[in-house]
């Protein structure tokens, strides 16, 4: 071969013949020379232009997508995360049908042919949508095929009109009878798992039936489609398969469908329909799901607005979700409110596809927040039980009933297999979706890693190469993470690496070359190049402790470092109390102190914690108190008013800062996930002019009717209001109520003696006003067996601009009630009610 090597060789520009040139660029490269397809630019969102030539993405007119979905069993979970898959393999979830009686399969509402028998409604389907898919992700034969059987006989009940499941559904038996209306939502649940079939086997039943199911719905009058209870509000996830089966195979009527669907849907657009709490986590995606067949960015930024709006009120708290303990509740926002465990599945899975809807990487970031914060304690550590609600602030798992402390009665804390029939199904799917959207395919046949944890990806890329990508990582307990490619030839495609939101300068590098990135660093690092089999991309993403101060909750504050947010280090004793000897359930108790106050410089908080790791590798469940991988130690002060309420409630925080006498201890910080008892949302201590003293466990407020955003708390925050016209402070009002009889009560933690009561009632200025001073008022008390007037010693006083006073003879009670009568035509609000003696 003839070497080119001086200038002498080479015919002056413009002039070079077209077999030089063709053996010019034949020649190798030498391999010290950097090659420039290596080099990495930053990108805010994955780009659409172009296709997939591999995998199903939006079909026009949809709009394209920037992240495409790859089948079931595409990415194989390994580490710490596939553990996590082998314990819900032998905990309840993979053994549900010893557990729970909606899990039988004979006499099934679900496998008669003709949908006969028990228990056809949403149970089983929640079941199928997690363990079919935990199957295909372990190659578990056991489990394969037991799912294969249900959905075997799921598909056998599809009837001549193309109907399928439980005769029940059809005639709406959950419904009045008068209603006389189909119930479409235990068969959105159920279209999933069938939907993972034909991705993970290709099973030629699943599209011709899906295509004949939504014939059947293109049937139904207006008036009868979803027009209330779960289907109306959660028909978003019928919208979700509407679009599947549409970018499979392009029959338009289907986006007729869809346009029917998004109007009969509950109106997420507007406002919140719903505050219930796994309401919420399902369905505020679903005007961004609509956006896709608009492409209206008016149906995206809703959703948006949704989760902000549920954020902002009663998301001020760590781990990535809401305080909504079955219902958001207006007042009730503090960091011990909880959340439904279906929840976390669910919202886990919106975030997931908003990421895939929009490219934007913050929503992958709240859907890891999610997974590896407010998860994993939601189970116990080998998965075997669980428990209804999981809150940031929760320091003991007994079976005492809460209320009104948290909306639902009865044992809502405790772990227990045999429980929480909702969430005992649905959570089957958290982690498996978590791990099926770890990585993502991309226009130009590309892939992408949304979600980071040890895994595996095999897909095709490129030309037609099917390349197997092994990411490598201790992530989210460790900053970096190695991508190792193994193809059966070169091949070039672009890969796409998030870049989390809290990390401010990230690091990469292609067989050991780093790659030059534009600072600062937002969204995705795009790399593309040709790809040769043992190629390594290593992704650094240092991460530093910061603080979050919850300024609209009280002043607390959480510690974070990167993906992770640290809870109290709490010693936990674990006492069985019912279940079985293979199936028990616990309660869990505090064995150490856990009432304190973070010391904290908020202006410098990484000066404020010292980080030691455990030597030892990662544990298999590193998610346990005696196995966290990180430990922070802190500076903090007992706050001995701070107690448990006498239902065994953490006590609700204060406003800080917070005074304390008590000496400063070392303390240590674990990760949120690891902590089934946690305080994650510290009170500040403090000892400035600004300083409080904690005035021991506080009464809850309830109220007949409330607004989220003028909340029965209000009442007691003890912000005096200059007039009764006052907008600028909290009020209690009753907005939609005109002309009624409405009350508040005041529930103390304990009995206390009162001979006096004063409200001041706002009335708003104006004559468009409907807020107007009651008609009348009077003041109740319970006698520990039901609610007696007081006897009052002075009239009742309705005044304007200053306190309403009423004296009566003393009482002593533990809870106080104020009726209201409203004016005709009239609202009324109340700015703030005291009580004494």
């Amino acid at each position: 071969m003839t070497t080119l090597n001086n200038s002498a060789a080479f015919p002056r520009a413009g002039h070079m013949n077209a077999a030089v040139l063709s053996l010019f660029l034949a020649l190798p490269l030498p391999a010290s020379v950097p090659q420039a397809e290596s080099a990495a630019r930053v990108v805010s969102t994955p780009s659409t232009a172009g296709r997939n030539d591999f995998y199903a993405g939006n079909r026009p007119p949809l709009l394209p997508s920037p992240l495409i979905k790859l089948p079931v069993g595409a990415v194989r979970p390994e580490g710490w995360l596939r553990h996590q898959l082998e314990l819900m393999a032998e905990g309840f979830t993979g053994r549900l049908p010893e557990l729970s009686r909606f899990c039988r399969f004979e006499g099934n509402g679900w496998t008669h042919p003709k949908g006969q028998g028990e228990f056809g409604w949403e149970e089983v389907p929640y079941w199928l949508r997690g363990y079919w898919d935990l199957g295909c992700l372990l190659d578990d034969k056991r489990i394969l095929a037991e799912a294969q059987r249900w959905l075997d006989a799921a598909l056998a009940t599809q009837r001549p009109d193309g109907y399928f499941g439980g005769q029940g559904n059809l005639e709406g038996d959950r419904f009045p009878p008068q209603a006389r209306t189909p119930d479409l939502w235990p068969n959105m649940v159920m279209l999933f798992p069938l939907r993972s079939l034909h991705e993970a086997t290709g099973d030629k039943r699943v599209l011709p039936f899906m295509l004949r199911y939504f014939r059947w719905q293109m049937t139904i009058p207006l008036d009868k489609f979803v027009p209330f209870s779960w289907q109306h509000w959660r028909a978003g996830d019928n919208l979700d398969s509407i679009h599947w089966l549409y970018n499979r195979t392009g029959e338009k009527w289907l986006l007729e469908l869809g346009r029917v669907n998004h109007e009969r849907t509950a109106d997420w657009v507007g406002g919140i329909p719903t505050w219930h709490v796994v309401n919420i986590a399902q369905c505020f995606r679903e005007p961004a799901q609509y956006y896709q067949q608009t492409r209206d960015q008016r149906y995206l930024k809703a959703t948006e607005r949704a989760y902000d709006t549920v954020r902002g009120i009663y998301g001020q708290v760590p781990g990535g979700l809401y305080g909504a303990d079955e219902n958001a509740r207006p007042g009730f926002t503090g960091p011990r409110q909880g959340t439904e465990t279906c929840a976390m599945a669910e919202i886990i899975y919106s975030h997931a596809l908003l990421a895939r809807i929009t490219g934007e990487a913050v929503w992958a970031d709240r859907a890891e927040e999610v997974a590896f914060n407010s998860l994993p304690a939601s189970m116990t550590p080998d998965l075997k039980g669980l428990h209804y609600l999981t809150a940031p602030n929760q320091v003991q798992l007994d079976r005492q009933d809460k209320t009104p402390l948290i909306d639902n009665s009865g044992d809502m804390f405790s772990y227990n297999p045999h429980q929480y029939r909702c969430c005992q199904h649905n959570v089957a799917f958290a982690w498996p979706y978590f791990t099926e959207h770890l990585w993502m395919a991309t226009p130009g046949n590309g892939l992408a890693a949304v979600l980071y944890a040890p895994s595996r990806v095999r897909a095709k890329v490129g030309d037609g190469a099917l390349v197997s990508i092994t990411e490598t990582t201790a992530y989210p307990f460790e900053e970096t993470v190695t991508f190792s490619v193994s193809t059966p030839k070169p091949v070039r495609f672009p890969l796409t690496l998030r870049i989390p939101g809290w990390c401010e300068q990230p690091k990469v590098s292609v067989n050991g070359e780093a790659l030059r990135l534009a600072q600062p660093a937002r969204g995705w690092i795009l790399v593309e190049r040709t790809w040769r089999d043992g190629d390594q991309v290593r992704l650094e993403l240092p991460a530093r402790i910061s603080v979050t101060e919850w300024t609209k909750n009280r002043n607390t504050v959480s510690v974070h470092r990167g993906p992770l947010t640290y809870s109290l280090r709490i010693g936990e004793r674990w006492e069985q109390k019912g279940g079985t000897a293979k199936w028990p359930g616990f309660e869990v108790y505090p064995t150490t102190p856990w009432n304190y106050g973070l010391v904290v410089d908020l202006k410098n908080p990484a000066a404020s914690f010292e980080m030691a790791q455990r030597k030892e590798p990662l544990a298999a469940q590193p998610f346990t108190l005696d196995h966290a991988p990180i430990t922070l130690r802190a500076k903090g002060k007992r706050i001995p008013q701070w107690k448990l309420e006498a239902s065994g409630m953490t006590g609700e925080v204060q406003p800080g800062p917070v005074r304390s006498d008590e000496p400063v201890e070392e303390i240590a910080l674990i990760p949120m996930g690891c902590a089934r008892l946690r305080i994650s949302a510290f009170p500040q201590i403090g000892d400035g002019p600004d300083a409080r003293t904690w005035q021991g466990n506080v009464p809850v407020v309830v109220a007949s009717h409330a607004s989220h955003f003028e909340p029965p708390a209000a009442v007691s925050d003890e912000i005096l209001p200059e007039n009764s016209a006052d907008r600028k402070i909290p009020r209690l009002g009753w907005p939609e109520q005109r002309g009624t009889r409405e009350w508040v009560e005041y529930h103390f933690p304990e009995p206390r003696h009162f001979s006096w009561t004063e409200a001041y009632w706002a009335e708003d200025g104006g004559p468009r006003s409907n807020c107007r001073l009651p008609q009348s008022w009077l003041v109740l008390w319970w006698d520990r067996d039901r609610w007696q007037p007081v006897s009052p010693t002075s009239a009742y006083e309705v005044r304007r601009d200053g306190f309403s006073r009423v004296r009566f003879n003393p009482i002593e009670t533990n809870k106080l009630r104020l009726i209201v009568e409203l004016r005709e035509r009239s609202t009324a609000g109340l700015l703030e009610w005291r009580a004494g003696q």
